[in-house]
């Protein structure tokens, strides 16, 4: 029997959340897309924001270093001062949620469980993209703090028309118990599945999926296996059924995902002229000089913003060949031109490259290059969902940035204890 057959992808757990009457005063954006600044602007004159969890340093002097010892210590404090004051409780009974986003005129919906580390380490639950050390150490630090894991790693699977079913039985027949929105004004709306019959169905689906994939949240995913590893090490009655075992996720079938273009700045044109930077570029790409923004409208289209003006890149290459990871549009670039003319060899730790996710705009390109901060920009098509499904299933991790998931889910509607 593989470990396919042997090891579940996910259990039912019981959430920690808000009282219904508080959740629209709980909510907080992911704690990864906002700095410390704007967190203390976010949550002044709210005292329930869960950025005081989340984002505790903004409870203490503006000079702390955010992996401070107290910093992780505040934000205990104020985890237990919302649970004191039954603010947050906790579901008596283990369960799964229905998690749904409205924004405009896109819709996903999908289910909210307790992932398996297990199934993470024994890469059931896939990876795309390697992680930084500080970022993981600081998720690990958090969960022991908290005992608790605050923020949901965001994955998505295959579509499949039995859980899609199980899922519609669910929000047809009975009212969210969170309907709330964020600040950017998508809807957020949760159910709580109470027939356990349904539950142990979609359990069933779930669990027979081949695999579940990790669209956001590597670093919470690997926080979580780090901190069960210890725990279980210091538990010499660990039998594999505690919290621990487990990480807090929120899944949406792969054709309701929506990826935004992640766009890259550069602060170096590599002692590079602007005509010799364009003579280079056209040995492997058609360049054409453009009135408008250009914002790529398929994959192999790049734009490419300099001294003023926009240029549109066509790849000239053939790409029948390549892997799934060189196929990629992010992979090309650093291939064919931000490595080899503009001298960018890591993309993870060169600090002449900064990345702007598409929910900003080709404005903000503009505004950081005409204002002299940075000294070229690059526009990209985004990466698809497919395209994620194909690295991560063949075990390969795609560069850095290559993904911008919008719509974001929320923090603080539903945490997971792992004590």
């Amino acid at each position: 029997m593989n470990n396919k057959e042997k090891i579940n992808l996910i259990r039912d757990f019981k959430a920690l959340r808000p009282i219904t009457e508080k959740a629209s005063e709980v909510i907080a954006p992911p704690y990864d897309v906002i700095n410390s600044e704007e967190a203390r602007m976010l949550a002044e004159n709210k005292p329930l924001s869960f950025l005081h969890i989340s984002k505790p340093e903004i409870d203490l002097p503006k000079d702390i270093q955010f992996n401070d010892p107290l910093v992780y210590q505040k934000g205990a404090e104020n985890l237990q001062r919302l649970i004191d004051d039954q603010v947050l409780l906790e579901d008596k009974e283990p369960t799964l949620y229905i998690y749904q986003i409205v924004i405009k005129d896109h819709i996903q919906t999908g289910f909210c469980s307790a992932a398996s580390v297990e199934a993470y380490d024994n890469n059931l639950i896939k990876k795309h993209e390697h992680t930084k050390p500080v970022k993981e150490e600081d998720r690990i630090k958090n969960i022991n703090a908290l005992n608790a894991q605050t923020g949901p790693v965001l994955l998505t699977y295959p579509d499949d028309e039995k859980i899609d079913s199980l899922i519609n039985d669910v929000t047809l027949k009975s009212k969210p118990i969170y309907d709330v929105f964020s600040d950017n004004g998508s809807n957020h709306k949760i159910w709580i599945i109470e027939n356990n019959g349904i539950v142990r169905k979609l359990l069933k689906s779930i669990n027979s999926l081949d695999a579940l994939f990790i669209a956001d949240g590597h670093h919470r995913s690997a926080a979580a296996s780090k901190v069960k590893a210890t725990r279980q090490k210091a538990n010499e009655n660990h039998n594999g059924n505690e919290n621990y075992n487990y990480f807090l996720s929120v899944a949406f079938p792969a054709s309701q995902m929506k990826i935004l273009d992640y766009n890259r700045l550069l602060l170096s044109m590599n002692n590079h002229t602007v005509e010799s930077i364009l003579d280079q570029i056209s040995q492997c790409f058609d360049v054409t000089k453009n009135q408008e923004q250009i914002k790529p409208k398929h994959s192999k289209e790049f734009g490419m913003y300099l001294d003023g003006h926009w240029y549109q890149l066509n790849f000239k290459l053939e790409t029948k060949t390549f892997g799934p990871v060189d196929s990629l549009d992010v992979s090309i670039l650093h291939d064919y031109l931000l490595e080899p003319i503009l001298g960018i060899e890591d993309e993870r730790t060169d600090e002449t490259i900064d990345f702007v996710g598409g929910i900003r705009g080709l404005d903000e390109l503009e505004r950081r290059v005409d204002s002299g901060e940075m000294k070229i920009a690059f526009s990209l098509y985004p990466t698809s969902i497919q395209s994620l499904i194909a690295v991560a299933t063949a075990d390969q991790v795609m560069p850095p940035k290559s993904t911008w998931f919008e719509p974001k889910l929320l923090d603080g509607l539903l945490t997971h204890n792992i004590v």
